[in-house]
């Protein structure tokens, strides 16, 4: 069967209205493909352990496996929309399927920790790919209530992989090995890829000119080197020549960007005039805040119930299952929401939610047990389930259908940047509280010389075998020693994290509109769901 083409025009009723199967089929394989994409950034998380011993990782080594992905993902986010919008979103999207499904054949074969990491980038950029254009194509499909719906599926869904990443990811651990938590990719990806062949309309934006290449080269090289300093920055130090030198001259080439995309007129990559939009300012800044607030906080709780209270992978997955399920409920109900209530209450309070939820893992003493930690979880499902739908559906809500793969990306960019920013950022924050507050301990001391390798030993969940090295004498003080370190730099940390979610709140209270919103998200509201 092949599929029917659309032109999406600027002008909202001139898009052709989507046939009713088309859209539900569109609105399933968007689905899939979030669904895979938010996966990985939370599957992997419980299989750090394995992977650590299997591929003899060190604390490094494990934060690439994590910031690998987000790296390359946010780095091409707006290159991959704003290519949908030139080339065909249908047919770019396909392709970032593909990239994604072979990069995860070859993370699940890798040999080595440098060949999985490599793989993790590759699979980024065709993540990249998804995310951009995923939003653009349910704008392309649904409008009004019927879009506010569709959208809600997908927070939804969006919610639903981060929240199981660490049950899935355990069960496929433990149950099979590590390297099934990037096979199982592949034969979802391929069953995607012939749905999105047979079911999804093509459609491009009508005024495109050529693709925008200096500007995609500059925007790209300028958000790797900026995001790479972030990750780099606690190991290297933060005032080296190498950090530096990436911070100036990511910072450099994004001067250059502007300046290209000013001189590209029609061609550029970016319209500029998007950042003249205070919604979109303030969406982007408290999308970026609350995901390097949130997203690290998981990946630091999953390694406390597993290097400090002994979970196994599975086990730790199924003490996630309360944030789990509020954040799937939360996300649901929330998107029927996003037409009736004010965005910037939604998000507003989601965020609000988030901080409150960061905040209780102060709860956690050194002698709790894993329910410590539900109150924070809760919350913080709460909190998240509840930012996703507002979160995508602002993104493209500012502009015509026409630039809706350009806002989507730009959106996204924000949302991946980050959670490679805060996984780097705040876990070289947690790893330098664990060291130092180790070191400081008299079983620190003990150890002399050995303690600030022992403290990060301490700090990637190494704790466990560094006691078995030790005498008698000193395993118990210095087991002691390394879980008060670990529970206590937790707890600081997250509340580092939790005074970021709340800037983010009160962005989102301050800078977020209804009346910025462009006539094709409001149609809805005003005529119901047959508009547009």
């Amino acid at each position: 069967m092949s599929a029917a083409v659309t032109v999406t025009q600027s002008d909202p009723p001139a898009v052709a209205a989507a046939p009713g199967g088309n859209r539900w089929w569109t609105l399933a394989i968007v689905s899939i493909a979030t669904f895979m994409l938010m996966l990985d950034l939370t599957v992997v998380n419980v299989a750090l352990p394995d992977l650590r011993t299997a591929l003899h990782a060190d604390f490094s080594d494990l934060q690439w496996v994590l910031d690998a992905y987000a790296l390359t993902l946010a780095a091409f986010l707006l290159t991959g929309g704003s290519l949908a919008d030139r080339l065909g979103r249908k047919r770019v999207f396909g392709a970032g399927f593909t990239i994604f499904t072979l990069s995860s054949l070859a993370a699940g074969l890798a040999p080595g920790i440098l060949a999985l990491n490599l793989a993790r980038g590759a699979q980024g950029v065709g993540a990249a790919v998804l995310f951009a254009v995923g939003p653009a194509l349910l704008g392309q499909e649904f409008r009004g209530k019927d879009r506010a719906m569709a959208f809600g599926v997908f927070g939804g869904v969006s919610g639903l992989a981060i929240a199981f990443g660490p049950l899935i990811g355990g069960g496929l651990t433990q149950g099979l090995s590590w390297r099934w938590i990037f096979l199982v990719n592949v034969p979802i990806g391929i069953a995607a890829m012939v749905l999105g062949a047979l079911r999804l309309r093509e459609s491009v934006e009508p005024g495109a000119h050529r693709v925008d290449r200096a500007g995609l080269v500059t925007f790209s090289s300028a958000l790797v080197l900026i995001v790479l300093g972030f990750l780099r920055g606690e190991n290297e130090g933060w005032t080296s020549a190498p950090i530096i030198s990436m911070f100036v001259a990511g910072v450099a080439l994004l001067a250059v960007f502007v300046v290209i995309e000013r001189r590209a007129g029609a061609d550029a990559m970016l319209d500029l005039s998007l950042f003249r939009i205070r919604t979109f300012n303030g969406i982007s800044a408290a999308t970026l805040l609350a995901n390097a607030a949130g997203m690290s906080a998981i990946f630091l709780q999953v390694s406390y119930i597993q290097n400090v209270l002994g979970a196994s992978p599975l086990e730790a997955g199924l003490r996630f299952l309360p944030m789990t399920l509020t954040l799937f409920v939360a996300a649901a109900v929330t998107g029927s929401l996003t037409v009736a209530v004010p965005p910037r209450v939604l998000v507003g309070v989601s965020l609000t939610l988030i901080a409150v939820g960061l905040a209780l893992v102060s709860l956690v003493t050194v002698d709790s047990s894993w329910t410590a930690l539900l109150p924070s979880m809760i919350a913080t499902g709460l909190g998240m389930g509840m930012f996703n739908p507002p979160r995508a559906s602002l993104s493209i809500a500012v502009v015509e259908p026409g630039r809706a793969g350009m806002a989507a990306g730009m959106g996204e960019t924000f949302q991946q940047a980050g959670i490679a920013i805060g996984i780097a950022g705040l876990g070289a924050l947690f790893q330098s509280r664990v060291t130092s507050l180790f070191a400081a301990s008299a079983a620190g001391h003990s150890l002399g010389p050995q303690a600030d390798s022992a403290g990060r030993a301490i700090a990637s969940g190494g704790g466990t075998d560094l006691v078995k090295t030790l005498p008698a004498n000193l395993a118990r003080p210095v087991a002691e020693a390394a879980k008060a370190a670990f529970v206590h730099g937790l707890d600081q940390v997250l509340l580092v994290g939790s005074g970021i979610a709340a800037v983010s709140a009160v962005i989102g209270f301050l800078l977020i509109r209804r009346s910025d919103l462009h006539a094709s998200a409001l149609a809805g509201a005003e005529t119901g769901p047959d508009a547009g």
